[in-house]
């Protein structure tokens, strides 16, 4: 039987080691991203490991056994010694905590890949040695339905497995690190994941993903937020829009139903099709319809500066994060920017899911410049501007951001401008330009101390954070002191 090539045979063969086995074989594709993915963070493991930890991690205890896929004993007892000790640290961590929520967590794959990366990154670091092998597994499910003994123990021993051998003895070494790491997890941040999305992924939002399950500062914020967001997933969304055919033909476009698709597409060979298919590049007939209203536009503005540490911060972001998912589940669009001395890089919401990794881990040092700030925003806002209704600004600052009234003034002739103002001990709000914003919120230190008050705070500012109050020049403003 002709030999595989080591890129497929490398990492395949390990499976030889695994002691989990998936109730369907398909699920195992997860697992080379998640591969793939640890690699690009600079950690390489061997893909059984991170197969068998991973779907330990991520799959409910009804969809794997686990149970060794190769029966070592009499065959190489070198190996099979090292197997038993590398299962008991597997079955340890199968009955965490961690994998027994993994049903509800629901992580995606990014997450799963973080998570990895915090149980086994110190064991990856342990090894001196590299795999003889660059892997690169195709996504194809049929590759795990023919895995039979034979054939892993064949693949195994085609190519050099001392890096897999020395990774196991590693794995069996840091025993207690790894289920303390395992018990650890912040599964709080975890669900608070699941509720709001991640709306972004690969590498960099993955280090940031990290970066907030490694960061005390952000278990205040995710505890918080999971006080609001239950009452804020009540908001109804809007209704889809109907595909129902209506109307005639009106031209061509890349979107469409198979009824819809131009006849001549299918003169194409199979592989060209399928490439055209998944690069959105097949023509469809497309009909008459009335162009879909889109989501006012919403930008959530969060102070980053040194004035926002501790209860400022937590209320600030937590805040921020509920209004974002509030809006999205009305249909708003939404994107989130921070500022300190300067303008932050925007990250946009997509679909239903919000940058939480973002607004979690995201660290501002830069001093405060309010001025400079909001004059770089005027020239945002002049640059993206848009047919329809204006863009609404949600800032979330403390209560001494001066900016001068003409900055605010040509702000609030471009966009509405709604604030929520956090108020130091003993502090009072004095800004001369409040006038002209839309509406505004102040919050005392006081009740941001109180969990009960500060909560209560929060949702009643929620629930004036209507889209069409907030955003509708002709809506009397509010202003609201709340004080325990």
């Amino acid at each position: 039987m002709a030999k595989s090539p080591p890129e497929v045979a490398g990492p395949l063969g390990t499976l030889a080691l695994s002691q989990v086995k998936p109730h369907s074989s398909t699920a195992s594709l997860r697992a080379i991203k998640w591969h793939d993915d640890l690699r690009r963070l600079g950690l390489e493991l061997p893909f059984a490991v991170v197969h068998d930890f991973g779907m330990v991690l991520a799959a409910g205890a009804n969809q794997i056994e686990v149970a060794p896929r190769v029966a070592w004993e009499g065959v190489d007892d070198g190996v099979a010694r090292a197997v038993l000790r590398y299962r008991d640290v597997l079955e340890e961590a199968h009955e965490s905590e961690a994998a027994r929520r993994a049903p509800q967590l629901k992580m995606t794959d990014d997450l799963v890949t973080v998570v990895l990366a915090r149980i086994l990154g110190d064991v990856a670091r342990r090894i001196d040695r590299r795999p003889v092998y660059r892997a690169k597994l195709p996504l194809d499910g049929s590759l795990f339905e023919r895995l039979t003994p034979e054939t892993l123990v064949r693949l195994f021993r085609q190519v050099d497995r001392r890096f897999e051998q020395d990774c196991l003895a590693a794995i069996a070494a840091a025993r207690l690190l790894i289920l303390t790491l395992t018990d650890s997890l912040d599964l709080d941040t975890l669900r608070l994941f699941g509720m709001a999305g991640l709306s972004e992924g690969g590498a960099l939002a993955q280090v940031e993903l990290l970066n907030s399950l490694e960061t005390p500062e952000a278990n205040d914020v995710v505890n918080f937020s999971l006080e609001l967001l239950p009452s804020v997933l009540e908001t109804k969304a809007k209704p889809a829009a109907s595909t129902i055919a209506a109307f005639g033909y009106s031209g061509l476009g890349r979107r469409g139903s198979i009824d819809n698709m131009v006849l001549t597409e299918l003169a194409w060979d199979d592989d060209e099709l399928s490439r055209r298919i998944l690069d959105n590049e097949v023509l469809y007939y497309a009909r008459e319809q009335q162009h879909e209203e889109e989501g006012r536009e919403h930008l959530l503005l969060i102070d980053a500066s040194a004035s926002m540490r501790g209860d400022r911060a937590t209320f600030a972001r937590a805040m921020a994060l509920a209004t974002g998912k509030k809006l999205l589940l009305e249909g708003e669009a939404v994107s989130v920017r921070f500022f300190d001395s300067r303008l932050y890089e925007p990250h946009a919401a997509q679909g239903e899911a919000l940058p939480t990794a973002h607004l979690l881990s995201f660290k501002g040092e830069r001093g405060r410049n309010p001025a400079r700030v909001f004059r770089e925003l005027i020239g945002v806002l002049d640059a993206s501007r848009r047919h329809g209704d204006p863009p609404v600004l949600h800032v979330f600052t403390h209560a001494a951001l001066y900016i001068p009234r003409d900055i605010v003034q040509e702000l609030t002739n471009m966009a509405q401008m709604a604030s929520v103002f956090m108020l130091p001990s003993g502090g009072q709000l004095n800004l001369d330009y409040l006038d002209l914003l839309h509406a505004y919120w102040v919050v005392d230190h006081s009740t941001l101390t109180g969990s009960k008050e500060r909560a209560e705070a929060a949702l009643n500012i929620l629930d004036d954070v209507e889209p069409a109050s907030v955003a509708n020049p002709k809506t009397k403003r509010r202003m609201e002191v709340f004080a325990s």
